[in-house]
């Protein structure tokens, strides 16, 4: 049960339309959490809005764009008359994956709006607030994927190995505030993106996480910090901290292949 009292009376969730963001908004609304749901899609997102009220909470959504500049603005409005005790940053993706050269440079940073930019703005609006009152929550949701380099996921990966320094950084400059910073790493998640990416969830010895575990683990963690893993995922961990970086590398392209098809 996430702590009322510390975190509330409101909880923004960034990517809170499906899957994991989806499981977020449900678990904290069960805990008494009022919500703001944002998600690029407003069909999924006034879905999920509509099951989440039926906890009893008050539920407003977002549907922004997460790599427009002009959604931080629309999401801090319409938080601008409550006290939010709690942010989790669930929004980040692989939105423009493959070879780098083989892209164009614009897609590439949207991945970068998407998992960093986005990101430190709404940290940056939230956790002074947090930091003032001596209470509050920030949980990013981070990936395996910033442990190592592949071909496919070049961006993608260094913007959640930024994200996890980010958290480690944040949570020593917030820690003596009483406000709670963790990165919860996340690998293979039955999400419907993953899903819809044609992901091969059937890789033997390959641990694969459902979304309503991940958000009851992350949002555990989240007094834990500053990263946590997914249980399950802790041996993917440790090999991907090894020094033969090349063997690392070459040794994930295999399994990406397995992975992804395309890949």
């Amino acid at each position: 049960m996430t702590d009322l009292a510390k975190y509330g009376p409101w909880a923004v969730i960034a990517g809170g339309s499906e899957g994991v963001g989806a499981e977020f908004a449900d678990q904290l609304a069960a805990d008494g959490f009022n919500l703001l749901l944002i998600a690029r899609k407003r069909g999924p997102l006034e879905e999920t809005a509509a099951k989440v009220r039926e906890r009893g909470v008050e539920v407003r959504t977002v549907a922004a764009d997460l790599t427009k500049p002009e959604s931080i603005t629309a999401i801090t409005e319409a938080t601008a008359d409550v006290e939010v005790g709690l942010l989790v940053y669930n929004a980040g993706a692989n939105s423009y994956g493959g070879a780098f050269l083989n892209g164009e440079l614009a897609g590439f940073q949207g991945v970068i709006d998407l998992n960093v930019t986005a990101m430190l703005a709404l940290v940056h609006h939230y956790a002074p607030k947090m930091k003032d009152r001596q209470r509050g929550g920030i949980l990013l949701i981070g990936s395996l994927a910033g442990y190592v380099g592949s071909s496919s996921e070049s961006i993608y990966g260094g913007a959640k190995a930024f994200s996890k320094i980010f958290a480690e950084g944040l949570w020593a400059e917030l820690r003596e505030h009483n406000v709670d910073v963790c990165e919860f790493v996340l690998g293979l998640t039955r999400t419907p993106a993953m899903i819809r990416a044609g992901l091969n969830f059937d890789i033997p010895g390959v641990n694969v996480t459902e979304p309503v575990d991940a958000a009851r683990e992350g949002l555990a963690a989240l007094p834990d910090g500053p990263v946590r893993i997914m249980p399950g995922n802790e041996k993917v961990v440790e090999m991907r901290s090894t020094s033969d970086r090349a063997k690392l590398v070459l040794g994930t392209e295999k399994m990406m292949k397995m992975m992804v098809p395309h890949h």
